[in-house]
């Protein structure tokens, strides 16, 4: 006789091997979703509805027009409003029975071991690659599995990091895969496009992977990364090995990226006391442009000299993705430089 309480579950209570005891487990577990976008909103959905007793979501960002056709807990009503917040108030009335945790914090160094402390595992949603690799870091130093996903176009990837295996020893982390990523190189989904269905599918398999490292089911994805292509509908997985070849020993703390708003753009451009610098690749330059000098995001470093001397400078891309990391990545080597990040890109720039 099922439970009154666990009656919602009565059909994946019927799998073979299931029962009672397993949906005890997903009762009693603590989840941590980092990023509730278009990963994060369907790895929540599921997660709630599959019973997790107690689902943590975080985000730091707004919800905007441009998220709806992939994030799909949101409605055009939410714009403006806090992800985490929302998603954690809509997840809530979906399964009364569980605990929803909205984090609406930005996740720095100095939070992040904090934030991670209570759950059992980690959904890694981001879109960046700073978040990606202070969660990653984190979890390896609290001995926490990482459940990672990401997307891009038409493909994405799915992987679970730092699971020990029957000897005690942690599979492959996200640094083994990617040991250092040059960010600003990589446009972003607002920037490259992506599919909203492979979110949703992508998504879904970060979910499957938690509920199978909870309920102990099913072969993981440790050490290995599933990557799938939603054009062919092809899927291949590559080994990485249970070695870790990395040594995290602490975490990297936060570069604040400096950035000027719009309205100060405009300003000091009628002052003429800055520069523009357009960081885009070609091909964009050539759909739209507003001026400035023109370097693609990977001449930066044989630019060094212009960029860190003179007047200020400002530098753009479509969204402030790019010209942001690439103003991280400069003042890491010239912390006085005078270089900005356009807040927005050109998008703002242009609305």
């Amino acid at each position: 006789m099922i439970p009154e309480d666990f009656a919602r579950y009565s059909c994946q209570m019927a799998l073979p091997g299931f029962g009672e005891a397993t949906q005890e487990l997903l009762q009693n577990a603590k989840v941590l979703v980092v990023g509730a976008g278009g990963l994060g909103c369907p790895a929540a959905q599921y997660l709630a509805g599959v019973g997790v007793g107690t689902l943590g979501i975080a985000d730091y960002d707004a919800v905007s027009l441009s998220n709806l056709h992939r994030q799909i807990l949101y409605t055009p009503a939410d714009a403006g409003a806090k992800k985490a917040v929302v998603a954690a108030y809509i997840l809530q009335k979906q399964n009364p029975g569980i605990k929803l945790i909205a984090h609406d914090i930005k996740i720095t160094s100095d939070n992040v071991m904090d934030l991670i402390a209570p759950y059992d595992i980690v959904v890694d949603c981001t879109d960046n690659f700073e978040t990606r690799y202070l969660l990653n870091d984190a979890s390896v130093l609290s001995d926490k599995p990482v459940v990672y996903g990401a997307i891009y176009q038409f493909e994405g990837q799915v992987a679970i990091w730092n699971v020990k295996n029957s000897c005690g020893v942690p599979s492959s982390n996200y640094r083994d895969l990617f040991p250092q990523v040059n960010a600003a190189q990589i446009p972003n989904c607002a920037e490259g496009g992506v599919i909203p269905t492979l979110a949703g599918i992508i998504g879904c398999m970060q979910a499957n992977e938690v509920i199978k490292y909870i309920t102990k089911a099913g072969d993981l994805l440790a050490g290995r990364v599933l990557i799938f292509d939603a054009h062919s509908m092809q899927s291949r997985i590559i080994k990485i090995g249970y070695a870790s070849k990395t040594n995290i020993t602490g975490l990297t703390g936060t570069i604040i990226i400096p950035t000027m708003s719009v309205i100060e753009v405009r300003r000091a451009l009628l002052d003429d006391t800055i520069e523009l610098v357009d960081i885009r690749t070609d091909q964009e330059r050539d759909v739209i442009d507003i001026g400035g000098v023109h370097m693609e995001a990977d001449e930066v470093e044989d630019n060094l000299d212009y960029l860190t001397s003179g007047k200020p400078k400002v530098l753009y891309c479509s969204s402030g993705k790019r010209s942001g990391e690439t103003v991280k990545t400069i003042k890491q080597k010239f912390p006085d430089a005078k270089v900005y990040s356009l807040e927005g890109g050109l998008g703002a720039f242009l609305s």
